[in-house]
Parts: C-alpha cells; structure tokens; sequence
C-alpha cells in the first residue's frame, strides 16, 4: 500500500568508534579524518567524525524497513551536510512523505537527520519506487 502525504517514520542509533572502523572498511573510505585520532586532532573537529555517507545510511535503513519499506527501490536521493557526527552522538534519521504519485508508485520524501541535541546534521530529498511484493 503507497504511503500518504504527510507520513513520517525515525530510526535512532548511537554511532561508536567501532561502527565508523567497520563503515571505513566496508567501504574503503579510510581518510584519517575519520580513523586516525592524532590525524583528526589536529582538524577543525578536535576528534574523529563519522563519515557523512554514514547518516545517508540510516536513512535508506527507515525507508526499506518502514516508510514506505520492504520493497522500496531508491530512485535518487539529494543531501546536504550540516554538522559533524562525532562517537558517542545519537543520530535520528526522519523520512516524511513531500508527494505520491498518482500515475505511478513513486514517492517523494523529505529526508532529515538530526543528533542528539536537535541540530540538524543532514538533510536532502529522497525518491522511491514502491514495489508491492507478494
């Protein structure tokens, strides 16, 4: 069943040193800024941050599960990065329905990710597909 305009769904996850170690090496993305804390000291944020993908990540984790969930093929997703997620921060992440289309099972979602103080860490668009599996 195509969600309705208007819905939203979260997820929250505490990020650990360990979850941006196993997120470098799934990706191969190893820039010091993320596992190397005498590299990241010495940076603008003080400390290591996780990788920015990682929130996206959280994000594609609402949709296939639960707005609009199994099944949901991603299409396209824009993003902008706002602040730093450090280890220890709880990042939301927040989907809700912009627009359903009536022609077709695409949906439209506003896509936000926020830490544990309320500041938003990332936002952007997401477009879906939403395929009914028997």
């Amino acid at each position: 069943m195509l969600p309705r305009k208007g819905d939203h769904a979260s997820m929250s996850r505490v990020i650990t040193p360990e979850d941006i170690r196993a997120f470098a090496d799934l990706g191969g993305d190893r820039n010091p800024v993320h596992v190397d804390e005498s590299f990241a000291a010495k940076t603008r944020f003080g400390r290591p941050i996780a990788h920015g993908m990682w929130g996206a990540t959280l994000i594609s984790a609402v949709l296939g599960t639960q707005l609009p969930g199994p099944g949901t093929i991603y299409l396209g997703q824009t993003l902008t990065f706002r602040a730093p997620v450090y280890p220890g921060d709880t990042v939301t992440a927040v989907v809700t329905v912009k627009d359903v289309r009536e022609d077709k099972p695409i949906v439209t979602l506003e896509t936000v990710c926020h830490n544990q103080r309320g500041e938003r860490i990332l936002e952007g668009e997401a477009v879906v597909l939403v395929e009914e599996v028997p």
